[in-house]
């Protein structure tokens, strides 16, 4: 795994970066991580029924009988 280091952030992108941290129960560090990889690769989308779910819901979902 590769190193970066990151100068001159500024300090209200560090607080908002601990206080997002904190929110999600990571470090500082890995959730820059997480910011990094959802912003240039896209978050998870979870596994085959979500993505079946994310592509057919703008769709209107469907009703299947004995379903109500």
């Amino acid at each position: 795994m590769a190193t970066i280091t990151v100068r001159n952030l500024g300090d209200g992108v560090m607080t908002s970066l601990r206080v997002q941290a904190a929110r999600h129960g990571r470090s500082m560090e890995d959730e820059a991580r997480h910011i990094l990889r959802d912003a240039l690769i896209g978050p998870p989308t979870g596994g085959l029924g979500t993505g079946a779910h994310q592509r057919f819901a703008r769709l209107g979902g469907v009703d299947l009988e004995g379903s109500e």
